[in-house]
């Protein structure tokens, strides 16, 4: 692949990030993750990594976007914030524990769930 395809591709996988990050309040990993292991073919304990670092742009741009418009509550954000702070810390020393065949089960049930529940 040439690289002027390969950085064609990383743009169409960030666009379709930030959309589903902003569009949904979805973490972008749910786009993000499955696009850098099929399409770029990256490792994917490296894959969930990259799509945590993706994320906090996203997260400070979509959270200005949603404050500026009345859309976000702090009152309710910022105790969910710190949850996530620690459940971050622990995935971060967990992922690479994990081995890559039980990363994507666990990674699937919970898309499969998430998916089941949006349907209901």
């Amino acid at each position: 692949m040439n690289k002027s395809a390969y950085i064609l591709k990383i743009l169409a996988i960030g666009m379709a990030t930030g959309l589903c990050n902003g569009l949904f309040g979805a973490g972008g990993g749910m786009v993000a993750v499955p696009s850098m292991i099929h399409i770029l073919k990256v490792d994917e304990h490296d894959a969930h990594a990259t799509a945590i670092a993706i994320i906090l742009p996203l997260l400070l741009i979509s959270s200005f976007v949603y404050f500026r418009r009345g859309f976000l509550d702090l009152n309710k954000g910022i105790p969910v914030a710190a949850g996530g702070v620690i459940g971050g810390i622990a995935g971060a020393f967990l992922l690479h524990r994990i081995p890559e065949r039980w990363l994507r089960k666990v990674f699937a049930l919970f898309m499969i769930a998430a998916a089941v529940r949006m349907i209901i």
